[in-house]
């Protein structure tokens, strides 16, 4: 009677929370290390009987028996839904009833989100708000925003909805022509979607206006040369065709200046293509241009280093001749006066009490030598 005392005191129950996925299948397990042919059984949150040892007792076909002995009592819940969630009862009919309870957590799947709020086209300098919204999530999933895959920050807001959660995230814009073109992309994050995560991309189209850039195939344009002027125009919609004019009016000579799309070409350069040039581009939003000066040099005069290399060298070449005249002449007037100097203190330093003093009796010395040959 001891011993079976001992036994029955050590019988319990052994259960573990559980948490799956909404739609996956749930395993249910209650062991008992010591069972003396007591049975074990299973209930659902609203206490009905789900299996009572290897007898099932609830009408439900996602609900079936894994395995069942006097040790253990493992059931599967297929299917699993939100309606599902609860705490689980394993009982073991000793005397008394010992219990065991395991909560079942299910998780909501996220549905896949939703961008709204997008214009399209947008023009530049709107201001329109991207919202990203997803449903069914538990707990709450979170919203990211990313633009061509580097993240950025929205506002994001949460609402209950029964056992389930509604995310929404917003995002500001001021738009701009950089936009065009430009991927926005909403992703969920959620415990849910580890393997399989949820998310939706849209690409804004922005409309704006045309900007231009002339740019030439020649720095220094000689006559026959062959010259190309191309308009670079940028604008959505496309700024075509483009139109070229010189000094206000009409290209003047059609047969050497060909216009073919957005390039301009001069077959054969002469002087009187100099002048002005104008590009001008448009579209529904607007219209922009830009202008090119266009000189036509003289090979003859210009040499093979052109003008300004010729200038520049001439300037550089009399610099340098000036300098080193300079340095020269300032060299041999210091020298010289720096030997008079010497030779004059040396002459007066016999008798005088400083330098001063010598080159002054020097210079006396000196008249006085003079006296001395023309007398003589």
């Amino acid at each position: 009677f001891a011993i079976f005392m001992n036994r029955s005191s050590g019988q319990h129950p052994l259960v573990q929370n559980q948490t799956v996925t909404e739609g996956r299948t749930a395993i249910m397990t209650c062991r008992v290390e010591y069972n003396d042919q007591t049975s074990l059984q299973w209930s659902n949150p609203t206490q009905q009987t789900l299996f009572f040892g290897n007898k099932k007792a609830l009408r439900d076909n996602r609900i079936e028996l894994v395995r069942a002995s006097w040790s253990e009592l493992t059931i599967s819940i297929s299917e699993i839904t939100l309606a599902d969630e609860g705490m689980y009862t394993c009982s073991l009919f000793t005397m008394p009833v010992k219990t065991a309870k395991a909560y079942l957590t299910v998780l909501g799947v996220p549905e896949k989100p939703e961008i709204d709020g997008l214009t399209k086209p947008a023009l530049e300098g709107d201001e329109i708000t991207l919202t990203c919204m997803t449903h069914g999530s538990k707990p709450a999933a979170n919203l990211r925003w990313f633009r061509n895959e580097k993240e950025i920050k929205g506002a994001k807001e949460v609402n209950a909805s029964g056992k389930t959660f509604t995310v929404t995230s917003s995002l500001q814009l001021l738009v701009d022509r950089d936009d065009d073109g430009a991927a926005y992309t909403c992703k969920v994050d959620h415990v849910a979607l580890l393997q399989t995560p949820q998310q939706t991309t849209e690409v804004l189209e922005v409309h704006y206006a045309p900007r231009v850039l002339i740019t030439q195939s020649l720095t220094f344009p000689q006559e026959g040369q062959y010259l190309k002027l191309e308009c670079v125009s940028k604008g959505n919609p496309s700024p075509d065709p483009v139109l070229w004019t010189k000094d206000g009016g009409e290209l003047p000579d059609l047969e050497r200046m060909i216009v073919q799309g957005r390039e301009l070409t001069f077959s054969a350069l002469n002087k009187t293509d100099n002048g002005t040039y104008r590009c001008v581009a448009s579209n529904h939003l607007g219209t922009s241009s830009a202008e090119y000066i266009l000189y036509v040099y003289d090979p003859n005069a210009m040499g093979q280093r052109g003008p300004d290399h010729a200038l520049i060298g001439g300037v550089v070449a009399v610099v340098v001749f000036v300098t080193l005249c300079l340095i020269i002449f300032l060299g041999r007037y210091l020298a010289r006066h720096k030997g008079t100097y010497l030779t004059n203190e040396a002459k007066g330093a016999d008798d005088a009490p400083d330098a001063d003093t010598a080159i002054i009796n020097a210079e006396g010395n000196t008249h006085a030598e003079g006296k001395k040959e023309y007398f003589i």
